[in-house]
């Protein structure tokens, strides 16, 4: 597995994310090296849902209003349904993530989390995957988005849902290993 020391990664959430979509990457981040900060529009913690049913809090590392995209080698965006309902609508976060594909830093989201893309008008031509859910949302929004455990389009990756996780944390650890990529750029 390609080691990410020296390499730090922000998670970018809001109440309501899927708990083994922050906790299998970041633990997977971690052990290739990786410092992981949860990045957050709230001030002290974020609470994870596991299906249906809300669950554990999660200490905020940083606030999003003192986030610096030049302080991060990459970012990912956990799913379920209301942590990117939340952050599609807040313009810091959205422009935080334009950020990173200004920059051309790798970013991955998994399950609902490219609705987040969606609204930051990133998605228009890359080629992506989701949660079935969403799969008109991002057509719609001109990504080509194809059915496949895990996609990868210039430093983007995708994938569709926690079963997924194994084959999206392996390609996530090896994008942000690679670092900035020319084609990501916005």
């Amino acid at each position: 597995m390609a080691k990410l020391n020296g390499k730090r990664i922000a998670i970018l959430t809001e109440d309501g994310f899927e708990q083994i979509e922050l906790t299998s990457p970041k633990e997977a981040l971690e052990e290739a090296g990786a410092q992981v900060d949860i990045v957050s529009p709230k001030e002290d913690s974020v609470r994870s849902k596991k299906g249906d049913e809300w669950d554990e809090e999660y200490r905020v590392d940083i606030n999003l209003s003192k986030a610096s995209v030049a302080d991060y080698d990459g970012l990912l965006i956990p799913g379920d349904v209301i942590n990117p309902d939340k952050l599609r609508v807040n313009q810091d976060a959205l422009s935080f993530v334009r950020e990173f594909f200004t920059a051309g830093k790798p970013v991955a989201a998994i399950c609902h989390g490219p609705q987040v893309l969606i609204d930051a008008e990133v998605v228009e031509g890359r080629k992506i995957t989701s949660v079935g859910a969403i799969k008109n949302d991002l057509i719609n929004a001109k990504a080509l988005w194809e059915d496949s455990e895990v996609v990868t389009d210039q430093g983007l990756v995708t994938s569709r849902t926690p079963d997924d996780l194994p084959a999206f944390n392996k390609k996530i650890v090896e994008e942000y290993a690679e670092g900035t990529h020319d084609g990501q750029h916005a």
